[in-house]
């Protein structure tokens, strides 16, 4: 009989609370993710569906997925997804020459665990939307139970995506092995509210100033250029225990996903002085051709690149910077040109956006950490 504390038994603890809103939604996906839990820890157990929550940003679905993965008593990994595909592509790299390498990656995946807890699947890469469909059958078909989290139901993913059809078997595959739940409840409930803590502030630098103060204390400080993954990284200053940089050194430089993962096993928290207005003006989107039609537009070989703004580069790794540190309970104090709300309110990226702005919204609070 499992003493351990379940996932329902989690949820219905945490109901208790005086600051609990409830939600329809989230009390069907945590019977499903308990259906889930109780086949893992089930002797003999058959295979098993996963569950795939879906929804708008800010209705639980990463705490009812962190809730699942604290209460498993089985091997498991929990990683944001862009970080697992990242594995991945390095782990294929090294298995080059090998016959049928996904299955032989699954096979590893099998010996090492029995769940994979996806945050955040979302597509925009080619080159994974290809990778997808043999992956993931090559994972249901080790063993291996997947609960994942996304903004968008199964059917929607890379939607108007390049190729999209190659990520059709991946779609097929989620849908057979997983049970779909919306999270649809109306509330967003990382603005339930609570005790404020303000980690935001506009064209207020002295307020950053303090903080990186407070959080150093007698602590050395240093100004001398930092290596992250052999890049060089100039910082205002740092400690052990903060580190404060411009936005244009951090996000207006060349890093990649991995330099921030780095930053943030380095330093326990991160201030980010002089980010600008981030909305840009999208440009006139432009038509892919091949050398041969490149005069007349031709409908079966054409295809229509996105409109871009000349922001969108540091947009694009200023996510990345706040999906990690809200993945990982780094507080980010940012002082800014704009309110919060204001940010980015025009451009390519407005979609993923909005996930940014409640992750920043909810790091305005005690509880963030």
């Amino acid at each position: 009989m499992m003493t351990q504390t379940s996932p329902k038994q989690a949820y219905l603890h945490a109901k208790q609370q005086t600051e609990f809103v409830d939600d329809a939604s989230q009390t069907l996906a945590i019977e499903l993710l308990e259906q889930c839990y109780r086949m893992l820890h089930k002797p003999g157990r058959a295979r098993l569906q996963g569950v795939y929550l879906w929804g708008p940003v800010g209705r639980g679905k990463t705490w009812l997925m962190d809730m699942f993965h604290c209460s498993l008593q089985v091997p498991a990994r929990r990683q944001h997804f862009h970080h697992f595909m990242q594995w991945v592509h390095r782990r294929l790299f090294a298995l080059t020459g090998t016959a049928e390498p996904l299955n032989t990656l699954a096979t590893e995946l099998a010996q090492d665990i029995q769940v994979l807890c996806f945050d955040e699947l979302f597509i925009t890469d080619i080159g994974d939307a290809m990778l997808l469909g043999k992956l993931f059958q090559a994972i249901f078909d080790a063993g291996i139970a997947i609960v994942a989290t996304s903004n968008q139901a199964p059917e929607q993913l890379y939607e108007g995506g390049f190729n999209r059809e190659r990520l059709l078997p991946a779609i097929a595959a989620i849908q057979q092995h997983m049970q779909v739940v919306a999270l649809d409840g109306g509330v967003d409930h990382r603005l339930h509210p609570g005790a404020g803590h303000q980690r935001y502030w506009v064209n207020n630098p002295a307020a950053l100033t303090a903080v990186f103060a407070r959080l150093s204390g007698p602590l050395p400080v240093s100004d001398k250029p930092l290596q992250f993954n052999k890049r060089p990284l100039q910082a205002l200053k740092y400690s052990k225990s903060a580190i404060f940089l411009r936005f244009v050194d951090l996000c207006g430089q060349p890093i990649a996903a991995t330099d921030f993962i780095a930053l943030c096993d380095r330093f326990p928290a991160i201030l980010l002085s002089e980010v600008p207005n981030l909305s840009g003006k999208t440009q006139a989107a432009k038509i892919a051709r091949g050398t041969e039609d490149g005069v007349e537009r031709v409908v079966a070989g054409d295809r229509e690149l996105p409109a871009l703004s000349a922001t969108d580069d540091s947009v694009r790794r200023f996510i990345m910077l706040v999906d990690e540190c809200y993945d990982r309970r780094i507080p980010l104090y940012i002082d800014a040109a704009v309110p919060l709300t204001e940010l980015y309110i025009e451009g390519h990226l407005t979609a993923p956006f909005r996930r940014t702005l409640s992750r920043l919204q909810a790091m305005q609070y005690q509880r963030f950490v």
